[in-house]
């Protein structure tokens, strides 16, 4: 059982939610534009307020759901946290779009969220501070995970390898931003 949800989760998450709402907006492939994510942040970006909003919605549903689903189905929470974990790779690595995801933020907070959510909340919350007075989506993101994560494991030792995989995958996925940020480059909005 748990196999078959990982897969589900990750098949889940390979649903890129920018593409396709672009798709059905008769609008550009998100890769094609503004920084190449398909995520909320660069649809925003873009001047899609409305396709934003629902791209963030569905990429958290994406690493909720599953999450949700695994708990309802009585699996541990470390199990929990693979199956979130795969929803994220699938986000990342989408199957349906030649392995061209986004950096997983949303998908990554809705995870949290399902495991734990004063975490996600906490998250979400350091998300948005930071991004309010930094005007940096990339940096948020990445405040986010170093503070948030820890704190879980802390609180549930068992999360520890899920989640320290999960957030290694972020930092990656942002390790050109990183570099931007460095250098005084990265964008701002």
């Amino acid at each position: 059982m748990p196999w078959l949800l990982t897969l589900f989760a990750y098949l889940l998450g390979s649903l890129s939610f920018a593409i396709i709402l672009c798709h059905l907006a008769g609008l550009p492939d998100p890769r094609t534009l503004g920084s190449g994510n398909p995520g909320a942040t660069n649809m925003l970006r873009l001047g899609r307020q409305r396709l934003a909003i629902f791209t963030l919605l569905g990429d958290l549903g994406k690493g909720l759901v599953p999450v949700l689903v695994a708990a309802e189905l009585g699996l541990t929470l470390q199990q929990q946290a693979w199956v979130g974990l795969a929803a994220v790779l699938g986000h990342l690595y989408p199957v349906f779009f030649h392995f061209q995801g986004g950096k997983g933020v949303a998908t990554a907070a809705g995870v949290l969220l399902g495991l734990h959510p004063l975490t996600g909340l906490l998250a979400v919350s350091i998300w948005s501070l930071t991004f309010m007075a930094t005007r940096t989506s990339s940096f948020a993101a990445l405040l986010a995970v170093v503070v948030a994560l820890p704190m879980l494991c802390w609180q549930q030792p068992a999360l520890l390898v899920p989640l320290t995989l999960l957030a290694s995958c972020i930092i990656w996925r942002h390790r050109h931003n990183l570099q931007a940020l460095r250098y005084g480059r990265e964008r701002h909005f």
